[in-house]
């Protein structure tokens, strides 16, 4: 029984961590691609990235308490 509750904790944050990385990726190719394209606007477009950079690493946050959660209790 422990060592499914291993493999069940070792999957929900291994699946958990790929959603967030890659929409960390994307929000920062298009934001670094935005600011290329308008230098001007950099303070507007960083301001947002870093905020939804945030919203995407809780989610990343939320696997691991879900993952903590499977192997503990």
């Amino acid at each position: 029984m422990e060592t499914f509750n291993t493999i069940a904790a070792a999957l929900a944050i291994g699946l958990g961590a790929i959603g967030p990385g890659i929409a960390v990726g994307l929000i920062g190719a298009r934001g670094v691609e935005s600011i290329g394209r308008n230098p001007e606007a950099m303070s507007k477009v960083q301001t947002g990235m870093i905020l939804a950079i945030a919203f995407a690493e809780a989610i990343a946050i939320y696997a691991l308490v879900v993952s903590l959660i499977i192997l503990f209790v």
